[in-house]
């Protein structure tokens, strides 16, 4: 008898729970972004939240998750089982990453496409990284990277970056607030670079980060 009130208590505790947690959502879908960098994406994200008006209990960030494309989708997965178990769970999980030289970076794609449940799970990658976006706020451009002895696809990315923006710094946090005004360039520079990379056979370089910012500014609609 004791042990059947003492579940019952917990069951009513874990409900109370929830039900303070969907009141203080808003009534449009709930969000995990998952990113592989700790600073530079995720500030990206907070501040594009910011500026939209976001509810942060609908839409969360996490750049703590570690520095490869496998631990983000590892990451995206537990979270999203933490919350389902909770009775909460998201509607949609982005694992925001790079291609870089990781060599895991296409069995992540092949992991995210396939992930239960489906649909759910959403890939974000940049090729070879995410200042590809932030150069698309400037210039449309289908150049591909290549490493060269003593300097990466990045870094060849961030110096021609430099050029068109020197005020970027990686980890900023004011990041979407400096480019916004450049947004819309990028979204259909974005969209037309991958558009030709598919025509070609190639994702060198493309991003899908525009996609993202594209359901995050449709997502109270």
């Amino acid at each position: 008898m004791g042990t059947d009130n003492l579940i019952h208590k917990r069951r009513a505790r874990s409900a109370k729970g929830l039900q303070r947690r969907a009141a203080r959502r808003d009534a449009y879908d709930k969000v995990l972004i998952v990113c592989e960098g700790k600073k530079t994406e995720p500030h990206y994200f907070h501040g594009l939240i910011n500026h939209y008006g976001l509810n942060t209990a609908n839409v969360q960030v996490c750049g703590e998750c570690g520095s490869d494309p496998n631990s983000v989708l590892s990451f995206a997965k537990q979270r999203y089982r933490e919350e389902k178990d909770a009775g909460d769970a998201f509607d949609k999980v982005f694992c925001v990453f790079d291609k870089d030289a990781h060599t895991n970076y296409d069995g992540a794609l092949k992991a995210i496409a396939t992930a239960q449940p489906r649909n759910t799970f959403i890939a974000i990658n940049s090729v070879p990284c995410f200042e590809c976006w932030v150069l698309l706020h400037f210039v449309y451009s289908t150049k591909p990277y290549s490493a060269l002895p003593g300097n990466s696809a990045g870094n060849q990315v961030l110096s021609e970056l430099m050029g068109y923006f020197p005020d970027y710094k990686k980890g900023a946090d004011n990041i979407f607030a400096m480019l916004l005004g450049r947004l819309d360039d990028a979204k259909n520079n974005a969209e037309r670079s991958l558009r030709q990379a598919e025509a070609s056979d190639t994702d060198n370089p493309t991003t899908r980060v525009h996609e993202l910012v594209i359901f995050l500014q449709a997502i109270k609609r």
